[in-house]
Protein backbone atom coordinates (compact mmCIF):
# COMPACT_ATOMS: atom_id res chain seq x y z
CA UNK A 1 0.00 0.00 0.00
CA UNK A 2 0.88 3.49 -0.75
CA UNK A 3 -0.10 6.05 1.01
CA UNK A 4 -0.25 9.61 -0.39
CA UNK A 5 0.06 12.44 2.65
CA UNK A 6 0.58 16.52 1.18
CA UNK A 7 2.47 18.89 3.25
CA UNK A 8 -0.82 20.86 3.79
CA UNK A 9 -2.34 18.31 6.19
CA UNK A 10 0.02 18.22 9.00
CA UNK A 11 -0.77 16.59 12.03
CA UNK A 12 -1.93 18.68 15.28
CA UNK A 13 -0.26 16.82 18.00
CA UNK A 14 -1.60 18.21 20.51
CA UNK A 15 -5.13 17.78 19.37
CA UNK A 16 -4.31 14.56 17.60
CA UNK A 17 -5.53 15.76 14.59
CA UNK A 18 -3.76 13.08 11.77
CA UNK A 19 -3.27 13.33 8.09
CA UNK A 20 -5.15 13.05 5.40
CA UNK A 21 -4.43 9.96 3.53
CA UNK A 22 -5.35 8.82 0.09
CA UNK A 23 -4.16 5.26 -1.11
CA UNK A 24 -2.44 5.61 -4.87
CA UNK A 25 -4.04 5.11 -7.95
CA UNK A 26 -2.10 2.25 -8.51
CA UNK A 27 -4.27 0.36 -4.91
CA UNK A 28 -7.42 2.04 -5.70
CA UNK A 29 -9.57 4.95 -5.28
CA UNK A 30 -10.60 4.44 -1.22
CA UNK A 31 -9.84 7.30 1.78
CA UNK A 32 -8.97 6.10 4.65
CA UNK A 33 -6.98 8.14 7.60
CA UNK A 34 -3.63 7.72 9.15
CA UNK A 35 -3.36 8.58 12.90
CA UNK A 36 0.63 8.73 13.94
CA UNK A 37 1.38 8.50 17.01
CA UNK A 38 5.06 10.89 17.48
CA UNK A 39 8.39 8.85 19.76
CA UNK A 40 9.87 11.22 22.67
CA UNK A 41 12.94 12.82 21.96
CA UNK A 42 14.76 16.10 22.72
CA UNK A 43 14.68 17.19 19.27
CA UNK A 44 10.78 17.65 19.52
CA UNK A 45 8.93 20.53 19.50
CA UNK A 46 12.28 23.00 19.32
CA UNK A 47 12.02 23.87 15.70
CA UNK A 48 9.97 24.56 13.08
CA UNK A 49 9.69 21.52 11.69
CA UNK A 50 9.56 19.91 15.26
CA UNK A 51 13.20 19.10 14.85
CA UNK A 52 16.11 21.39 16.49
CA UNK A 53 17.78 23.82 13.27
CA UNK A 54 21.14 21.87 14.35
CA UNK A 55 19.90 18.54 14.07
CA UNK A 56 22.65 16.57 12.55
CA UNK A 57 21.73 13.77 9.81
CA UNK A 58 23.86 11.33 7.92
CA UNK A 59 22.94 11.41 4.50
CA UNK A 60 23.49 8.69 1.94
CA UNK A 61 24.25 8.10 -1.63
CA UNK A 62 26.11 6.51 -4.08
CA UNK A 63 27.97 5.94 -7.56
CA UNK A 64 28.14 3.25 -9.66
CA UNK A 65 28.08 1.62 -13.31
CA UNK A 66 27.40 -1.96 -13.71
CA UNK A 67 30.41 -3.30 -14.66
CA UNK A 68 32.06 -1.90 -11.12
CA UNK A 69 32.58 -4.59 -8.44
CA UNK A 70 31.74 -2.50 -5.82
CA UNK A 71 29.99 0.91 -5.46
CA UNK A 72 31.08 4.44 -3.99
CA UNK A 73 29.06 5.40 -1.18
CA UNK A 74 29.17 8.59 0.51
CA UNK A 75 28.01 9.99 4.06
CA UNK A 76 27.30 13.01 4.69
CA UNK A 77 26.78 14.82 8.41
CA UNK A 78 24.50 17.88 7.85
CA UNK A 79 22.99 20.16 10.40
CA UNK A 80 20.02 21.93 10.18
CA UNK A 81 21.27 24.95 8.81
CA UNK A 82 22.78 23.17 5.65
CA UNK A 83 26.65 23.45 7.01
CA UNK A 84 28.35 20.46 6.65
CA UNK A 85 29.84 18.74 9.71
CA UNK A 86 31.89 15.76 8.11
CA UNK A 87 31.47 12.92 5.68
CA UNK A 88 32.77 9.36 5.15
CA UNK A 89 32.55 6.51 2.56
CA UNK A 90 32.34 2.92 2.47
CA UNK A 91 32.55 0.07 -0.51
CA UNK A 92 29.11 -1.89 -0.68
CA UNK A 93 29.35 -5.06 -3.44
CA UNK A 94 27.46 -4.81 -6.80
CA UNK A 95 24.78 -7.00 -6.52
CA UNK A 96 25.89 -8.42 -2.82
CA UNK A 97 24.91 -8.36 0.39
CA UNK A 98 26.41 -6.59 2.41
CA UNK A 99 25.13 -2.77 1.97
CA UNK A 100 24.06 -3.05 5.94
CA UNK A 101 27.22 -3.92 6.95
CA UNK A 102 28.95 -1.70 4.98
CA UNK A 103 26.79 1.45 6.04
CA UNK A 104 27.16 0.44 9.82
CA UNK A 105 31.01 0.48 9.34
CA UNK A 106 31.13 4.04 7.71
CA UNK A 107 28.81 5.07 10.82
CA UNK A 108 31.81 3.48 12.99
CA UNK A 109 34.71 5.45 11.04
CA UNK A 110 32.99 8.90 11.13
CA UNK A 111 32.79 8.33 15.12
CA UNK A 112 30.00 11.18 15.80
CA UNK A 113 27.83 10.40 18.72
CA UNK A 114 25.89 13.90 18.01
CA UNK A 115 23.73 12.11 14.52
CA UNK A 116 20.26 12.18 15.12
CA UNK A 117 19.01 10.60 12.16
CA UNK A 118 20.08 8.35 8.75
CA UNK A 119 18.73 9.72 5.63
CA UNK A 120 19.42 8.05 2.99
CA UNK A 121 18.41 8.04 -0.77
CA UNK A 122 17.39 4.38 -1.72
CA UNK A 123 17.33 1.19 0.36
CA UNK A 124 17.96 -0.79 -2.72
CA UNK A 125 21.42 0.43 -3.86
CA UNK A 126 24.41 -0.94 -5.35
CA UNK A 127 22.21 -3.08 -8.22
CA UNK A 128 19.47 -5.28 -5.77
CA UNK A 129 22.43 -4.92 -2.77
CA UNK A 130 19.28 -4.33 -0.12
CA UNK A 131 19.21 -2.15 3.40
CA UNK A 132 18.24 -3.30 6.07
CA UNK A 133 16.87 -0.51 7.44
CA UNK A 134 15.92 -2.33 11.01
CA UNK A 135 19.30 -3.32 11.36
CA UNK A 136 21.03 0.35 10.78
CA UNK A 137 18.47 1.35 13.35
CA UNK A 138 18.63 -1.41 16.27
CA UNK A 139 22.74 -0.84 15.58
CA UNK A 140 23.09 2.77 15.62
CA UNK A 141 19.82 3.60 18.18
CA UNK A 142 19.10 6.14 15.56
CA UNK A 143 16.03 6.31 13.51
CA UNK A 144 16.37 6.27 9.74
CA UNK A 145 13.96 7.79 6.90
CA UNK A 146 14.43 6.63 3.34
CA UNK A 147 13.83 8.77 0.10
CA UNK A 148 13.16 7.40 -3.03
CA UNK A 149 11.62 8.80 -6.54
CA UNK A 150 9.86 6.16 -8.22
CA UNK A 151 7.10 3.06 -7.36
CA UNK A 152 9.28 -0.41 -7.58
CA UNK A 153 6.60 -3.02 -8.13
CA UNK A 154 7.56 -5.70 -9.71
CA UNK A 155 11.26 -5.89 -8.24
CA UNK A 156 9.98 -9.43 -6.75
CA UNK A 157 10.66 -10.56 -10.24
CA UNK A 158 13.81 -9.30 -11.02
CA UNK A 159 15.03 -10.28 -7.53
CA UNK A 160 14.10 -13.78 -8.71
CA UNK A 161 15.51 -13.34 -12.26
CA UNK A 162 18.64 -12.00 -10.65
CA UNK A 163 19.23 -13.77 -7.78
CA UNK A 164 17.36 -17.45 -7.97
CA UNK A 165 19.47 -19.06 -4.62
CA UNK A 166 19.21 -16.21 -2.47
CA UNK A 167 16.38 -13.97 -3.78
CA UNK A 168 13.82 -14.86 -0.77
CA UNK A 169 16.58 -13.29 1.48
CA UNK A 170 16.83 -9.89 -0.23
CA UNK A 171 12.76 -10.06 -0.55
CA UNK A 172 12.11 -10.53 2.85
CA UNK A 173 14.41 -7.72 3.88
CA UNK A 174 12.78 -5.26 1.73
CA UNK A 175 9.08 -6.59 3.01
CA UNK A 176 10.55 -5.76 6.69
CA UNK A 177 10.72 -2.12 5.40
CA UNK A 178 6.70 -2.07 5.02
CA UNK A 179 5.08 0.29 3.26
CA UNK A 180 6.27 3.20 1.61
CA UNK A 181 4.20 6.73 1.49
CA UNK A 182 4.08 8.73 -1.06
CA UNK A 183 4.27 11.85 0.48
CA UNK A 184 4.54 15.87 -0.81
CA UNK A 185 6.97 18.19 0.46
CA UNK A 186 6.58 21.57 0.79
CA UNK A 187 8.64 22.23 -2.13
CA UNK A 188 5.60 20.72 -4.00
CA UNK A 189 7.76 17.93 -5.19
CA UNK A 190 6.48 14.18 -4.19
CA UNK A 191 8.45 11.92 -2.86
CA UNK A 192 8.35 8.41 -1.65
CA UNK A 193 9.15 7.92 2.18
CA UNK A 194 10.36 4.90 4.08
CA UNK A 195 11.10 5.34 7.95
CA UNK A 196 12.30 2.88 10.75
CA UNK A 197 12.61 4.44 14.49
CA UNK A 198 10.14 7.10 14.18
CA UNK A 199 6.67 8.05 12.92
CA UNK A 200 6.11 8.97 9.26
CA UNK A 201 5.17 12.42 10.07
CA UNK A 202 8.48 13.14 12.17
CA UNK A 203 10.16 11.69 9.33
CA UNK A 204 8.06 13.57 7.07
CA UNK A 205 9.49 17.12 8.58
CA UNK A 206 12.93 15.99 8.83
CA UNK A 207 13.16 15.17 5.04
CA UNK A 208 11.00 18.52 4.62
CA UNK A 209 13.41 20.81 6.56
CA UNK A 210 16.03 19.48 4.60
CA UNK A 211 15.19 19.97 1.54
CA UNK A 212 15.91 23.66 -0.25
CA UNK A 213 14.02 23.01 -3.79
CA UNK A 214 13.47 19.99 -5.17
CA UNK A 215 12.65 16.59 -4.28
CA UNK A 216 15.81 15.82 -2.95
CA UNK A 217 16.91 16.91 0.47
CA UNK A 218 20.40 18.01 0.79
CA UNK A 219 22.03 15.42 2.74
CA UNK A 220 21.30 13.58 -0.05
CA UNK A 221 22.31 15.44 -2.94
CA UNK A 222 25.59 16.57 -1.76
CA UNK A 223 26.19 13.11 -0.57
CA UNK A 224 25.23 11.84 -4.33
CA UNK A 225 27.74 14.51 -5.71
CA UNK A 226 30.41 13.70 -3.65
CA UNK A 227 30.41 9.85 -4.31
CA UNK A 228 30.25 10.75 -7.83
CA UNK A 229 33.12 13.12 -7.53
CA UNK A 230 34.99 10.50 -5.94
CA UNK A 231 34.62 7.86 -8.26
CA UNK A 232 35.54 9.43 -11.46
CA UNK A 233 38.47 11.03 -9.67
CA UNK A 234 39.67 7.31 -8.81
CA UNK A 235 40.73 8.93 -5.50
CA UNK A 236 39.00 5.55 -3.49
Amino acid sequence: MHIVISSRHRIDTSSGTPFRAIRSPVHGESRMVLRIQDIESGDLHTGTAGWKTGVRVLGVAESFQRSDKRSLVAGVVMRGDLRVDGYGFCRPDIGGRNATQELLAMYDRINRKDIRAWMLGGSVISWFNVVDLRRLHESTSIPVTCVSYHLSDGIEKYLQEYFPTDWQDRNAVLEQAGPRARVELSSGYPVFLSVEGMSLERGFKLVDMFTVDGGVPEPIRLARLLASSMRNSGCI
